[in-house]
């Protein structure tokens, strides 16, 4: 048993708690708050601390893009075919990527880590801890969502190959034209359950499309400018696909719309320049107006765009736009385990829930306060 007395307790779920964290032998949360501690616990004094759950990004590419190297360590885009549904995130992860590392010890302990957006189907997400010797130690959940891209990248990448998509028309349409080759290799499968010899032969690429036309997995899609988020929303509509929107840069423009969808909006990075014209309205208003208009939302660094432990300095930054400070909180911590599914063990400190936790000297949205201590399943895996 392991407990951490005496600390200013952030739940996310339940407010603001003084008292103790008690957790047990399989790094579960056993109580929160006014615990009674067992005799032979170990004991981490919290005197003045802050502990709050470790911070997740639902949107980046750390271990798939490694800092400080060129093409030898840019590893999430498949620049080579527009249609790539069958690449796996999981595949090219390097574990010991300096990134990861030091994106544990800022207090962030949980990524899905996406393809890039060169395409328009990148590839399969997957969900891991920040912390691991191989990937396998690091998987949360596989299934990380479908990465498909709109608006400037597809185009600028294959235009310049002189290839389709060269044009907004030709993203959606190849997006169309290979869904509907799935729903076609779905019939085809469903009429050989009665007739082998009827199976088609084996497609990875149709396998994985299949699975998200069955709503099995999630699609991700990359669109800042709202007119690129209005065309994944209609595909989506037509396809009854599981959506969220990837940076949603101009969502603010399209509440109600986004709203009326029921989609997550994963907002960022927020804390960079005006590189593209698509990010012409980038602003830290946004995420305050996604909120207020009843919009589910999470941050995101899109790392290694912006490097994810940035993640309390941009919810400060929101809180500062007019971002109530405890929806700040929620938007990196159990907001993006909701978007990935893990919310029924991560995100927020529960009994019950895993022990992935920092210990802060101080208010986590305060940019003097330093991460201590990093714990994943109630082990210490970072101490300052």
């Amino acid at each position: 048993m392991l407990v951490i007395k005496n600390a200013t307790l952030y739940t996310i779920t339940d407010g603001i708690k003084q008292g103790s964290l008690l957790i047990d032998d399989e790094g579960k949360i056993a109580g929160v708050g006014d615990v009674e501690i067992p005799e032979n616990a170990t004991v981490i004094d919290g005197t003045g601390k802050t502990v709050m759950p470790g911070m997740i990004d639902a949107h980046g590419h750390a271990g798939v893009y490694e800092e400080g190297l060129g093409f030898e360590g840019s590893d999430g885009n498949e620049m080579t075919d527009p249609v790539t549904p069958h690449m796996r995130a999981l595949d090219a992860i390097n574990p010991h990527e300096e990134g990861i590392s030091e994106a544990l010890r800022a207090g962030v302990t949980a990524m899905c880590i996406l393809p890039g957006s060169a395409n328009v189907i990148g590839g399969q997400g997957v969900v891991v801890h920040l912390y691991g010797n191989t990937v396998e130690e690091m998987i949360i959940k596989e299934d990380g969502g479908l990465k498909i891209a709109f608006g400037e990248n597809p185009k600028r990448v294959y235009s310049g190959q002189k290839k389709s998509p060269a044009t907004r028309m030709a993203t959606a349409a190849l997006l169309r034209e290979n869904l509907v080759k799935a729903q076609n290799y779905i019939a085809k499968m469903e009429r050989a359950k009665d007739d082998p010899d009827k199976a088609p032969e084996r497609d990875l690429k149709l396998e994985v499309l299949a699975r998200a036309l069955k709503r099995e997995l999630p699609v991700r899609a990359h669109a800042h400018r709202a007119d690129d988020i209005m065309t994944a929303l209609r595909i989506a509509k037509e396809f009854n696909l599981d959506i969220s929107i990837e940076h949603c840069t101009e969502g603010h423009k399209i509440t109600q719309e986004l709203k009326e969808a029921g989609v997550w909006a994963i907002v960022g990075p927020t804390l960079s320049n005006r590189s593209k014209v698509e990010l012409q309205e980038l602003s830290f208003n946004t995420v305050r107006v996604l909120w207020e208009a009843g919009i589910p939302v999470t941050i995101t660094m899109d790392h290694p765009v912006v490097p994810v432990g940035y993640l309390p300095t941009v919810a400060g930054y929101a809180v500062k736009a007019g971002l109530p400070y405890e929806e700040a909180l929620k938007a990196i911590t159990i907001n993006p385990a909701k978007v990935l599914g893990i919310d029924d063990r991560y995100g927020s400190l529960e009994v019950g829930k895993m022990a992935d936790l920092a210990v802060w000297s101080g208010d986590p949205l305060e940019i003097q306060s330093q991460v201590e201590k990093v714990l994943i399943h109630g082990e210490v895996v970072y101490q300052r």
